[in-house]
């Protein structure tokens, strides 16, 4: 690890660019300098095939002047732009700043077409269709990769087509969700409940609330223990979406079911983060997506086409 916080990788390359420049310096004065002995005839003596004989002609202008031309460029290239190690090079150039020049100059150009849906709100905006075809391509390319291309999720990431919501559904919500991000954090609590069979005994509980099957007898047993649990998920496990708790009586269940998964969570805890978008999605395009994300659990309010 100390190899990446270290300097020895930025002297490192720095050495390999320098000694390939002078490497090539070198090999173009050697050949320069060294004479080929030569017959009469202005060959070197090798023949190959019986009749093949190799030339001692001198390496022809253009490719000298070529070569020397490409290590000039090199040496241009690497005072101008970053090669050389930390030396970030005189014109300030990086890839960061090239991106960022590049995504403004997009979100300028595309300005003008998020203007139009502005003033509408999400819940009415989530019945124009040239919106929700934006909001779509900006979901594939922002939050498919988690919850899906049909937005109904997997094993620890939320399904966004149901009525389910961790932190609340409404549009405000959602905005907030998507701009900030959410970090998600159920701490260990076997300690808290006791031995292991205690933590299995509310497992059978926490699946009792929502009538998922269960030992029954452990769910009687488990119900004293649920206490530690009431303090986020609320006395009758129904959630709290100021917290992100988690609603325990339905039959939504976000990382796995059964006694099993229940007892790993118990014992184990567990972190979930939904990384911000404020730095990546403009304000225009988070307004879209919030209509989109909006409209996959809810019935739009207004049917339109943008013009």
């Amino acid at each position: 690890m100390s190899d990446f916080t270290s300097n020895f990788w930025s002297v490192f390359i720095t050495i390999l660019s320098v000694a390939g420049i002078a490497a090539c310096l070198l090999l173009l004065w050697v050949t320069a300098r060294k004479k080929v002995p030569f017959q009469s005839d202005n060959t070197t003596g090798h023949v190959w095939d019986g009749d093949l004989r190799e030339m001692n002609n001198p390496l022809p202008l253009w490719w000298v002047g070529l070569f020397i031309l490409t290590v000039v460029f090199s040496v241009g290239y690497l005072v101008a732009y970053p090669g050389l190690g930390t030396f970030a090079g005189t014109l300030g150039w990086t890839q960061q700043g090239e991106y960022d020049d590049e995504v403004a100059h997009a979100n300028q150009a595309l300005a003008p077409l998020y203007a139009d849906f502005a003033a509408t709100s999400p819940d009415k905006l989530a019945g124009n269709a040239k919106a929700m075809a934006i909001g779509e391509r900006l979901f594939m390319n922002n939050c498919a990769q988690c919850h899906g291309s049909d937005a109904r999720g997997s094993k620890g990431f939320p399904n966004l087509s149901d009525s389910d919501w961790l932190h609340g559904g409404t549009p405000d919500k959602i905005k907030e969700t998507i701009t900030l991000g959410r970090i998600g954090q159920m701490p260990p609590m076997a300690a808290a409940v006791g031995t292991p069979d205690e933590v299995k005994n509310l497992a059978n509980y926490v699946l009792s609330l929502s009538g998922s099957p269960h030992d029954s007898l452990r769910a009687g047993l488990g119900k004293s223990k649920f206490g530690v649990c009431a303090a986020c998920h609320g006395v009758g496990g129904k959630g709290n979406p100021a917290l992100g708790a988690p609603n325990l009586s339905d039959d939504t269940w976000l990382h796995g079911w059964g006694v099993e998964a229940i007892t790993a969570m118990v014992n184990s805890g567990k972190v979930n983060q939904m990384p911000a978008q404020a730095d990546k999605l403009t304000e225009a395009q988070i307004h879209v997506l919030t209509a989109y994300v909006w409209g996959l659990s809810n019935k739009p309010s207004t049917a339109t086409v943008s013009k």
